[in-house]
């Protein structure tokens, strides 16, 4: 089964329009879970039964696997059946009737409003790392949009006049998401000073014809990869003095949940977000409507954690 594994990665590519992080889940799926088949002597997908994916879902869960990451490989192994019998590899799907565990919806990562400015005062913009990681935090907390997406901009994609950005979205999806003046402001002058500097350090001139259109590029003046901004949003988090695991998710998180705190209505932000469902962002409006009430309740003269300074009743 291994040598299906790169024809059925790049037939998700080709036809499903899946985003690179994506593709490389599905594929480190469908590649653990080969391996395991192997270990069980099974090389031909006719000879994959249920019960061998049964057996496998119990080892991940036995690994301390969150349900979440089961239920994906579940769709990975799916996806790559039908895929081989697509292609008439196979006719045989083992995957039928196999049930899904259930996922525990965990509440979404949310920084507080004093925790965004300290994590977006953290870079120094004097270096051009700094002006380029001030510029990615600000559009990423001013859009709500997926690394993945931010990563893929090019410079065409950021209209600091107009104030707005172009998205590719997955699976082709595109939308336009509007930014703040102060993110289109730090964006500006990344273009306009700091960017230059890094596409010209450390580049042939071949290599600088490719990453012409890249908006926003590492030490070597090529595209900033996906896992050199969740190592910079760490690092920026530790010194901002955030407790707890910071991502980029967060951020994302952060912007739906404050948007909604501020009046924001839900299909609004499920737009500029680019969720497909709008139950996907309704988990936002429940985070919002807690976070809402405590804050009634914690500064509210007759709030319901503060005591009445006269419990007497008059009537």
């Amino acid at each position: 089964m291994k040598m299906y594994i790169q024809s059925f990665v790049r037939y998700m590519e080709e036809e499903k329009g899946l985003s690179l992080s994506t593709l490389e889940a599905y594929h480190r799926d469908v590649q653990q879970f080969v391996e395991f088949a192997e270990s069980c002597d099974i090389e031909q997908p006719d000879h994959v039964q249920r019960s061998h994916l049964v057996l496998y879902l119990g080892r991940l869960k036995e690994q301390g696997k969150a349900a979440a990451t089961i239920s994906r490989s579940v769709a990975s192994i799916r996806s790559f059946f039908h895929f081989l019998i697509r292609e008439g590899i196979t006719g045989h799907d083992p995957s039928v009737l196999l049930e899904l565990p259930k996922a525990n919806k965990k509440k979404p990562s949310v920084l507080t409003q004093d925790e965004i400015e300290r994590l977006l005062a953290a870079p120094n913009v004097s270096t051009p790392q700094g002006g380029r990681d001030k510029a990615m935090l600000e559009l990423l907390y001013a859009t709500g949009i997926r690394v993945s997406e931010l990563i893929a901009l090019n410079i065409r994609d950021v209209r600091t006049d107009l104030r707005f950005v172009h998205c590719g979205g997955e699976a082709g999806k595109e939308r336009v998401v509007p930014i703040s003046r102060e993110a289109s402001q730090w964006a500006q002058a990344y273009m306009d000073e700091q960017r230059a500097l890094l596409l010209r350090s450390g580049q042939d001139e071949e290599s600088r014809v490719v990453e012409q259109e890249a908006l926003f590029l590492n030490v070597s003046g090529q595209r900033l990869s996906r896992q050199g901004f969740w190592k910079m949003i760490k690092k920026y988090g530790q010194e901002a003095g955030i407790s707890g695991d910071i991502t980029p998710h967060t951020l994302r998180h952060s912007f739906a949940v404050h948007m909604l705190e501020g009046g924001a209505d839900l299909r609004s932000v499920q737009e500029m977000l680019g969720h497909a469902d709008l139950s996907t962002t309704q988990v936002y409006a429940q985070t919002a409507k807690r976070s809402m009430k405590e804050v009634y309740e914690k500064h509210h003269p007759h709030g319901g954690n503060r005591p009445s300074s006269d419990s007497k009743d008059h009537m």
